[in-house]
């Protein structure tokens, strides 16, 4: 019984250990998020994210990632997203993210009180150079914390 187990435990362990590397996506250079401390998004709260771009020839998609609670007051979200180049050049673009139909409907995927968007910011994008960019998205609402805000992440990956 006992040779039984030592045999199973390290197979167990070795299956499990598979499966979890074999969940990575290829293309994904980075797909995090960052939560916001008590629901309450600020100005000055910026989500950063560096991505580190090894070939500039091969063209990129962008995506936000969002996560609202089901209390959030409005249904769209405008948000400035800072891309800062490893030449330190900045340049910043504003995206209109649409959450809800008119009749109040959530478009992301629920789950309990939270809903989950990755919304593409840019398609087919070709980064100027090599090297390590920052990304800093920040919340531009008039509202000021931005309440319900759960998570905001970026994913870039390689286009296909």
């Amino acid at each position: 019984m006992k040779r039984a187990l030592n045999i199973i435990y390290p197979a167990a362990l070795l299956l499990i250990t598979m499966l979890a590397g074999s969940c990575t996506d290829p293309n994904s250079i980075i797909d995090t998020n960052t939560e916001i401390a008590d629901h309450n998004w600020s100005y000055v709260n910026r989500a950063n994210f560096d991505v580190k771009i090894n070939d500039e020839k091969v063209a990129y998609n962008q995506y936000l990632n969002l996560r609202v609670t089901g209390n959030y007051k409005y249904s769209n979200i405008f948000v400035l997203v800072n891309q800062i180049s490893p030449d330190k050049k900045a340049h910043t673009t504003r995206f209109e993210v649409k959450l809800a139909n008119p009749d109040g409907e959530w478009l992301g995927k629920g789950s309990g009180n939270l809903y989950s968007y990755q919304v593409l910011l840019r398609k087919d994008y070709h980064f100027p150079a090599k090297g390590v960019y920052r990304f800093q998205i920040e919340q531009n609402m008039r509202d000021n914390p931005l309440h319900e805000i759960s998570d905001v992440g970026l994913r870039v990956e390689k286009a296909q």
